[in-house]
């Protein structure tokens, strides 16, 4: 899929709202950096960046944002 597939997908699993995808990014970014598992399983997955794999997870909708606590929470 290319780059701008994935990215208006993740867009609209996040009502449209550019802001609370780039919260949920960098979120789930920062945990894949400290060391949470990714959700997705890919032959590729270990050339993927941090922000690619929070990307991807978004997209197929395995994260969602809790706005209420502010963090992310997996399906």
């Amino acid at each position: 899929m290319r780059p701008e597939e994935i990215i208006s997908q993740a867009l609209e699993k996040c009502d449209n709202n550019r802001y609370k995808l780039a919260v949920l990014i960098g979120k789930r970014a920062d945990e894949l950096s400290k060391g949470k598992r990714p959700l997705i399983q890919n032959s590729y997955i270990k050339n993927m960046k941090y922000v690619d794999i929070a990307l991807e997870e978004i997209c197929r909708g395995l994260i969602f944002l809790d706005e209420s606590k502010n963090n992310t929470v997996a399906n």
